[in-house]
């Protein structure tokens, strides 16, 4: 198939194909294995659902009721791209009897509408307004999984990790802030059998990427200031952006920078000082200076003071990182990080928040054994010698993989590194032979 993402391709047999996925999604949920035909990203999917210890026979919960639900809305960006998706969309979804709907990055739905009839039926399962379908909550289907992937995706039938949903088929598409490219949430088309076409995912698709042109072109909210984005992932000095204008700050403005973003109520004098300094002789006229300076650099009218606060919304790069790994989405957190935070800062509150940040992301990385995420994760400089997680990609390659020999050789490596002296013969990576053979 051309498309991985795309659930049968044009002039498949949908009954025939159907059938053979439920009896792989009953082999699966009895006996752990998983085969043809089952596509690799809903093999991946069934599995990460597995792993999150999501029963095949779980209905979604509804977190968000009546005034929280319309509060969430209001403030929600995908709100000002609604009239956009139900004019390309609506009619689409009543004809079809088909459901337009629309979730957060945390997988909640925001909006479900279209044909009557399918609204009842889909309300028996709760796919309605304010429930939970992270991947990580129900399982595999097409808004929480392209949430979790960051992939546009289609899920056909038994596809569907809970057996409640196995009669629908749907196609979603992420949708993202064009200006900082965070992830906003997904739009989704969900219905029949019908849909089980390489166009239904393409539609979406587009009807997405219309979504981001339009909130390019909106001006800014009434009254709302432009936001600063902070990137200090990889990086030792952040880089700051305001209004179109690129400010490369110090390393010491770079930890201030950092700090102020986690605490938008603002911090003392007396708290910035705790944060940045492990020298306790180090004065508040030291900071002071520090602050004047930085105001300078970066414009007064976004520094506060008293407490000193950023006075505009803050995109911060590693708050993205800990947002999507906080909806479950792994794959899409390791998508955004560009490594550790600030690497060769040593101010106390930077370290700890680094350490935190790399902590959860690997832990993820850990638990859902994917093979492409580890293979990354042990690609990159600072997992080249984590021992623990080219273990787990050892454990997670399938069956002759042709980058065994290469893992295998690299675990070699780092347990020859950390024999004690006078163990150079002894053999002690032999444990590894059944976990990569």
């Amino acid at each position: 198939m051309a498309n991985p993402w795309v659930a049968l391709e044009a002039g498949a047999d949908c009954t025939e194909r159907a059938a053979a996925v439920r009896r792989a999604h009953e082999v699966f949920t009895s006996a752990g294995a998983v085969g043809r035909p089952v596509r690799s990203v809903v093999a991946e999917s069934w599995r990460r659902s597995a792993r999150a210890r999501v029963s095949p026979d779980v209905t979604a919960a509804v977190e968000l009721r009546d005034g929280d639900l319309d509060l969430h809305r209001e403030a929600h960006p995908l709100a000002r791209v609604m009239p956009l998706f139900r004019e390309l969309m609506g009619t689409f979804a009543v004809d079809g009897e088909h459901l337009l709907a629309v979730c957060d990055a945390e997988g909640r739905l925001l909006w479900v509408e279209g044909h009557a009839s399918a609204r009842r039926r889909a309300g028996r399962m709760n796919f309605v307004p304010g429930a939970r379908w992270a991947e990580s909550a129900v399982g595999t289907n097409a808004p929480g999984t392209a949430v979790a992937v960051d992939r546009p995706v289609q899920v056909f039938a038994a596809e569907h990790f809970s057996r409640g949903v196995q009669t629908w088929t749907c196609a979603a598409a992420p949708v993202h802030d064009p200006r900082t490219g965070r992830l906003l949430g997904a739009v989704d088309i969900t219905g029949g059998d019908r849909l089980a076409h390489p166009h239904s995912l393409a539609f979406v698709q587009a009807v997405a990427r219309a979504a981001e042109s339009q909130l390019a072109l909106l001006a800014p909210e009434p009254g709302g200031p432009p936001a600063l984005e902070l990137r200090a992932l990889g990086r030792d000095e952040a880089l700051l952006v305001h209004g179109g204008r690129k400010v490369r700050l110090s390393r010491r403005h770079s930890e201030i920078a950092v700090l102020l973003s986690c605490h938008p109520q603002g911090l003392t004098g007396d708290e910035l000082l705790l944060a940045l300094y492990e020298d306790e002789a180090v004065t508040p006229v030291t900071l002071r200076a520090e602050m004047s300076r930085l105001r300078r650099t970066v414009g007064k009218d976004v520094l506060g003071s008293r407490p000193y606060r950023w006075t505009v919304p803050v995109e911060a790069d590693f708050e993205t990182v800990l947002r999507r790994l906080g909806s479950g989405a792994p794959a899409s957190a390791m998508g955004c990080y560009d490594g550790p935070l600030l690497p060769g800062s040593a101010a106390p509150a930077v370290a700890r928040l680094r350490a935190r940040i790399q902590g959860q992301l690997r832990a993820a990385l850990l638990a859902g054994r994917d093979p492409e995420l580890l293979g990354a994760w042990t690609g990159s400089p600072w997992g080249a010698d984590d021992l623990e997680a080219w273990t787990a990609l050892a454990a997670a390659l399938p069956p002759a993989s042709a980058r065994t020999a290469v893992v295998v050789a690299r675990l070699r490596e780092l347990d020859a590194g950390l024999r004690a002296p006078g163990d150079e013969h002894a053999d002690s990576a032999t444990w590894l032979q059944p976990r990569c053979q």
